[in-house]
């Protein structure tokens, strides 16, 4: 189903670095990503989340889920 998200744009460019990378689309590492999030198993080998920190380096993605969490407290006011 095609559907509008918003991402934060070098959040975005990691996440299709990262699905060429894994050699899936985006929508499938969306997939991935959510469906391992609510079984609260993770998907990724050591060396795919050290691409994940290279590839965040490389996209300046200087931040973690504590910004996720902010974005989502001041989006609900």
């Amino acid at each position: 189903m095609q559907t509008g998200v918003r991402l934060e744009k070098r959040l975005l460019k990691v996440l299709k670095a990262l699905a060429e990378y894994m050699d899936v689309s985006l929508g499938e590492l969306i997939e991935i990503i959510v469906l391992s999030s609510f079984e609260g198993t993770p998907r990724f080998s050591k060396g795919t989340l050290a691409r994940i920190a290279e590839l965040k380096r490389i996209y300046d993605v200087d931040y973690g889920i504590e910004v996720a969490n902010m974005m989502v407290f001041t989006t609900k006011r």
